[in-house]
């Protein structure tokens, strides 16, 4: 009977504590490029497309709010343009989008909050270090959550730190910022939305 009672509260607890939180995955493409870089001499930027994926865990306060913490692998970066040639300057970090989240009874949400990204790795043939090891941004994002956890979402991450690791070099000044949309699919567990 003990064992029962023990097994039945077990199961009681599990269930009360998963009706609390989301555990979840994501992947989806990348859109970027390096803001603040009107001064830049002879050089020029345009957009690169790369990708991210990860996962995180949705903990529900009530039935609408949550702080939503993720941990994520994202390429980006943005193409570079001098004399007629153009040069994927590709930058990959390890990001950590800290997450403010309200969803509606139908579905929608609204989320914003801080990111930091730690680097990674990085592909430049301008400079020697393109990039800083930490990034500093700001994210905001709208999507669609559906009953059986599947999902879509967009978001914008605007970088309030400077991205660039040298000295003025081949026309590009380092004070400049990383700008990135995503397009996201995921899927969740524990789904908190009835």
């Amino acid at each position: 009977m003990k064992k029962i009672i023990i097994t039945v509260a077990f199961f009681a607890s599990a269930t009360a504590f998963a009706q609390k939180f989301e555990l979840g995955a994501k992947a989806g493409a990348n859109i970027s490029n390096f803001t603040g870089t009107d001064n830049w001499q002879n050089v020029k930027t345009k957009a690169l497309v790369g990708y991210h994926f990860g996962g995180f865990i949705s903990f529900f306060v009530g039935n609408n709010f949550a702080i939503q913490p993720e941990l994520l692998f994202s390429s980006q970066g943005a193409k570079f343009e001098s004399a007629g040639q153009t040069t994927n300057q590709k930058v990959s970090y390890i990001n950590v989008p800290v997450l403010l989240k309200f969803r509606s009874a139908g579905g929608f949400y609204l989320e914003a909050g801080p990111q930091i990204g730690f680097k990674t790795g990085e592909s430049s043939a301008s400079v020697d270090s393109l990039a800083k090891s930490t990034d500093f941004s700001i994210a905001g994002g709208i999507g669609y959550h559906s009953k059986i956890g599947v999902g879509i979402g967009a978001r914008y991450t605007a970088g309030i730190s400077k991205v660039g690791d040298f000295k003025p070099a081949n026309g590009i000044n380092p004070d400049y910022k990383n700008g990135v949309f995503q397009l996201s699919i995921f899927y969740t567990l524990f789904n908190k939305r009835k």
